[in-house]
């Protein structure tokens, strides 16, 4: 199983347009095969992502879909500061 944290910090002006693209992205997401948990939190401006993926080939084929795509090029002049991604592996 693979885990991902995406922390994106949308432009206060922003924030209900990014909220507009995140739940498309979510509902999307949450179609694929691989995809085992894609949950969306927010607190103000920033927005986190927590997903489970049950191997990389299912990854990869997220990172290459044009929702996902699209929703990085057109959130670009809408963050704060880049998108941070942290892909991480379980302790406990």
């Amino acid at each position: 199983m693979i885990s991902v944290t995406a922390i994106l910090k949308s432009k206060k002006e922003n924030i209900e347009q990014v909220k507009n693209m995140l739940n498309h992205l979510v509902n999307e997401t949450r179609k694929e095969a691989a995809c085992v948990r894609y949950d969306l939190h927010n607190a103000e401006n920033v927005f986190i992502i927590w997903e489970e993926w049950k191997d990389q080939s299912g990854f990869d084929i997220h990172n290459n879909q044009p929702y996902l795509l699209d929703f990085i090029a057109k959130s670009e002049t809408l963050v704060a500061a880049p998108i941070q991604v942290h892909k991480t592996i379980q302790i406990l």
